[in-house]
């Protein structure tokens, strides 16, 4: 497994976090949502960090970390993407919708673009589900989707980069 370096002014957002925190393991999933704000995932690196200045085992913030699915130990893309695959959007063609973001950014749910710019993961539910099938984009909801709407939303996003 390759270590990563973590940069140094990141390190000391991160040890101010916990110093916020009084270094409270009761504090974890709180510094781990800001860790993660930080860094944009968690992992390994930080969370020895996070161990260290809390004086727990690596393997309980470990476990933290993979029992909550917000948590990530895998960079996300600039713009995460979710598709919602609870009941009223599977229903509604969410798998369809699923397939062609798969297809326009050649990737697998759980993966990255290689531009960093996207990454695809799927949610149960968004809690909008009159708007079934239901996508989120960077925390913008899309709703009433259809795969004929998602080079039209992706390309909202390529032209921010353009700017």
């Amino acid at each position: 497994m390759e270590k990563i370096h973590l940069l140094k002014i990141k390190l000391k957002e991160l040890e101010a976090v916990c110093n916020e925190h009084h270094n409270d393991a009761g504090e974890l999933i709180n510094i781990l949502h800001a860790a993660q704000g930080i860094f944009g995932y968690l992992p390994r690196e930080v969370q020895e960090v996070i161990a260290d200045r809390l004086n727990i085992p690596v393997s309980r913030v470990y476990g933290v970390v993979t029992f909550y699915s917000f948590f990530t130990m895998t960079p996300k893309g600039k713009y995460p993407i979710s598709v919602c695959l609870g009941t009223a959007c599977y229903v509604r063609g969410a798998e369809k919708v699923l397939d062609e973001f798969q297809r326009q950014l050649e990737i697998k749910v759980g993966e990255t673009t290689p531009d960093g710019l996207f990454s695809l993961d799927c949610l149960r539910c968004v809690g909008a589900c009159g708007l079934a099938p239901v996508v989120t984009i960077a925390g913008k909801v899309y709703g009433r989707l259809s795969p004929e709407k998602v080079r039209d939303i992706l390309s909202e996003y390529y032209l921010l980069e353009q700017v």
